[in-house]
């Protein structure tokens, strides 16, 4: 329960902001259009108060006609697919437009209502309906495409930010996998010391104190220092070495420059913990783990092997490779790293299981 409302509240703090445009916006856009047409058609009539009295009768009805019908009629009629009643309020809209506009035009302005066409309209007639309604319908659909880009850029922006969310969502979730899957085996290794009586398990305790730390203070970030990762990769040798004893050859080898390199956390123990899982803690004898990490240039290249136990002591490689470390690590490369940044390959042959990856750090 405690999990579930940490990871509601993360998604209410990483949830998109409100995205409707603002008024100052709004007022903005009809101010300028106020402007341009009214200087537009005072050049037109040439008469600057008769192109100002008219858009002052008419930017109104622009204004209700656009936001009646992107605020209205399309959330209840387009949206909805009923398009045919759509249609006809919007021709019952354009009608009543077409009387208001004609009516104010004739009693306030001049009964020559629209000279552009003819110099003596002062009735209604079928040319003035026609050209009021195209251009009723021009500011229509000119608002209409604004209102449109605009959801689409929304949308688009929450859809991004929801991928967001659930890709961090996800990466979380794995990286935490991590963790308790190798105290899971850790604890067992201390469990198994303590029965003996052992003088290696206050060590053993120690080591993974020092582990715990790097998980509480490091593991959190997107990314941490390679030197970091490493240095994890070899307390967890250390567990180990205290476990197996001689039973157990790991040979260890770090080159290149580490300085300002950086990985995802706990991404490479996953595949050293495999090598024991699948390996020492399934052999006969002794076994051989190899890991090898070099640096070169913007590339981190790490291979590491081990000799896999006979074939009646194990699983068949498909069920085995679906283990909770291999996954996780092929998981979270997928959705931490660009494709291009990262090659691995998983292999087994001549009685070594091996995975080499190389990493952009």
């Amino acid at each position: 329960m405690i999990a579930e409302n940490k990871l509601n509240d993360f998604i209410s703090k990483s949830a998109p902001k409100n995205y409707r445009v603002s008024y100052k916006y709004h007022i903005l856009f009809w101010t300028l259009y106020f402007i341009f047409n009214t200087l537009r058609w005072s050049s037109i009539h040439d008469d600057l108060m008769y192109s100002l009295k008219t858009n002052l009768i008419g930017f109104p009805i622009h204004i209700a006609l656009a936001y009646f019908n992107v605020y209205y009629l399309m959330p209840k009629f387009i949206y909805t697919k009923k398009y045919i009643r759509y249609v006809l309020y919007i021709i019952v809209a354009l009608i009543v437009m077409l009387l208001v506009k004609f009516n104010l035009t004739y009693y306030l302005v001049s009964p020559m209502v629209m000279p552009e066409i003819a110099p003596d309209i002062s009735r209604l007639t079928l040319d003035y309906a026609i050209q009021t309604m195209l251009g009723e319908f021009y500011v229509i659909s000119f608002v209409t495409a604004i209102k449109i880009t605009v959801d689409r850029l929304r949308e688009n922006s929450k859809l991004h930010d929801l991928e967001k969310r659930q890709l961090t969502t996800e990466l979380r979730f794995l990286r935490s996998q991590v963790s308790p899957h190798f105290f899971f085996n850790t604890l067992n290794n201390i469990y198994s010391l303590t029965l003996e009586k052992s003088d290696k398990a206050p060590i053993v305790v120690l080591k993974l104190s020092e582990f715990m730390r790097y998980l509480l203070y490091s593991a959190n970030q997107p990314r941490q220092d390679l030197k970091n990762e490493l240095d994890s990769i070899q307390n967890y040798i250390d567990l180990e070495r205290i476990r197996f004893d001689d039973l157990l050859q790991i040979d260890v080898g770090i080159s290149g420059n580490l300085e300002n390199k950086k990985i995802a956390p706990m991404l490479l123990i996953p595949l050293v913990e495999n090598c024991f899982k699948h390996g020492a803690n399934k052999n006969i004898g002794k076994v051989d783990i190899c890991i090898d990490a070099e640096v070169i240039d913007d590339y981190l290249y790490f291979k590491i092997s081990n000799t896999t136990p006979p074939k009646d002591t194990r699983k068949t490689n498909a069920t085995r490779n679906k283990g909770i470390g291999l996954s996780n690590v092929i998981k979270r490369l997928e959705l931490g790293y660009n494709q291009t940044d990262y090659e691995l390959d998983i292999s087994e042959k001549n009685n070594k299981f091996q995975v080499s990856l190389k990493l952009k750090v």
